[in-house]
């Protein structure tokens, strides 16, 4: 299994459906669907593209947990949270778009994302989870809203810290 079309009278992507499809290299997700579940394509290590619709309301806890073939993301504005470990271990991933409109961004969110240089995050953010940018080693340039809750070593083991 290298390509997926999901049909477009699918609303949701259950927990783990793609789970460890490690040969998976694209994903086209309809509009319509709302929720992408937990671990939903969890070590799909050969992901390289996937769109996520503006119909989506919610990505899962470890939802693209280990897909480090993955290196742009770009989340669309109908997002307001993304879950813990969404995108964990993402090693490819260089690009990332959060839109105005997510309000939080989950424990260990993109914890290990190894190849993300920046990242901006929006002023609609009020709280990042903790260690949501662990190991981010590439991380050189963040830009940060005023007042939002920053949690514990969100930013622990990147070359760019928050300036206290």
């Amino acid at each position: 299994l290298t390509s997926v079309t999901i049909t477009s009278s699918v609303t949701r992507i259950g927990a783990m459906a793609f789970y460890s499809c490690e040969d998976l290299k694209s994903v086209t997700i309809p509009t319509g669907v709302t929720h992408i579940g937990d671990m939903a394509f969890w070590g799909c290590r050969g992901l390289i593209s996937v769109t996520i619709p503006s119909s989506v309301t919610r990505i899962g806890n470890r939802a693209f947990y280990d897909c480090n073939g993955l290196t742009s993301v770009t989340i669309p504005s109908s997002v307001t949270s993304i879950g813990n470990n969404a995108f964990y271990s993402c090693e490819g991933l260089t690009s990332v778009t959060i839109p105005s409109g997510v309000t939080s961004i989950g424990d260990y969110a993109f914890a290990r994302c190894r190849g993300l240089p920046s990242v901006t995050i929006p002023s609609s953010v009020t709280h990042i989870g903790e260690y949501a940018f662990f190991a981010c080693k590439g991380l050189k340039s963040v830009t940060l809203p005023k007042g939002v809750k920053i949690g514990k070593k969100a930013f622990e083991g990147c070359p760019w810290q928050p300036v206290e």
